[in-house]
């Protein structure tokens, strides 16, 4: 089987979402480090421009934006499930909801926190990267508005696991408990130091919950460099993908296209569409550090025009 490639930077929630699950399944995988800030040298040839973090790479495909990525890792690595049967639409719905919510909240309590510590070029980065100002002032400013809407919707989650089950949606965890421990993680990590930080003070069982997950680990990581993720992708050949013909869009395959995310770092990336599904979006680029790859892109959150 073909290493899974995870491009990523230690302080990235995001990559703590998929971190997790690597954990969770017990895993092995590659570890290649990126800045946390443009430019990304190393990884732009492989995405075509696609600049959010993290980035998982096998062999010459790339996998962009978590919501796909957790799937490409639940087909590679089944067990234990994160999709639990009959239940796979609730967990990815719960999923969605949380990293288009929750997160942008729990960024504003953190933010709002450290912004007077943040570096300069950091926060210049994250202003043009989400749309908004990014500016220690701003985001002391929205920090009490922030923590409300965390809280307030953690709360649910909390609610959640007042009936006694260990995990959201059971007796354990699934995809759902791995994207809202994305934002947990964040806020606890950056902000806790070890001790109960707002809203977790009120929150017993979300920590409790966390807690668990945290025991999970991150699977069995080996650090790989950038130059190496390269040569991986050069001497490899995409995996086969097939779009479909009957697809509402009306999109057919070698089309020239692009995908862009609707939200925040709205980046083109342009190919020829070489795979089409429900759920994802596949389309071939050349670049003459990594030769031919397969940038895969979720559809939801995502805009597809052709070029």
């Amino acid at each position: 089987m073909r290493d899974m490639i995870l491009h990523h930077y230690p302080n990235s929630p995001f990559s703590e979402k998929v971190r997790i699950a690597f954990g969770l399944k017990q895993v092995a995988w590659k570890s290649v480090v990126i800045p946390n800030v443009l430019p990304k040298p190393d990884l732009m040839p492989l995405t075509g421009g696609y600049r959010k973090t993290p980035v998982m790479q096998v062999g010459a495909d790339i996998y962009c934006d978590t919501q796909l990525i957790m799937l490409e890792i639940e087909k590679r690595a089944p067990t234990p499930p994160l999709l639990p049967k009959g239940k796979e639409g609730e967990a990815r719905a719960l999923a969605m909801w949380i990293d288009r919510n929750i997160f942008w909240a729990a960024v504003g309590v953190v933010m709002g926190a450290l912004g007077d510590e943040l570096p300069e070029a950091f926060l210049k980065d994250r202003s043009a990267f989400s749309g908004r100002s990014f500016d220690a002032a701003a985001l002391k400013a929205a920090a009490p508005m922030a923590l409300q809407q965390t809280y307030a919707q953690l709360v649910i989650a909390e609610q959640m696991l007042a009936d006694g089950r260990p995990y959201l949606l059971g007796a354990a965890p699934c995809l759902a408990d791995c994207a809202l421990y994305n934002p947990v993680w964040f806020i606890k990590e950056r902000l806790g130091g070890g001790k109960p930080v707002p809203p977790f003070d009120r929150l017993p069982l979300l920590t409790a919950w966390s807690e668990r997950l945290k025991a999970a680990g991150s699977g069995n990581p080996m650090e790989m460099t950038a130059a190496d993720a390269i040569a991986v992708a050069k001497a490899a050949t995409p995996e086969a993908t097939s779009v479909d013909a009957a697809d509402p869009s009306g999109l057919k395959a070698g089309q020239a296209i692009s995908v862009t995310p609707d939200d925040t770092g709205k980046v083109p990336v342009s190919g020829a569409l070489v795979g089409l599904t429900s759920d994802r979006v596949s389309i071939k680029r050349h670049d003459e550090q990594v030769g031919d790859v397969v940038v895969h892109f979720p559809r939801a959150g995502f805009i597809i025009a052709p070029v």
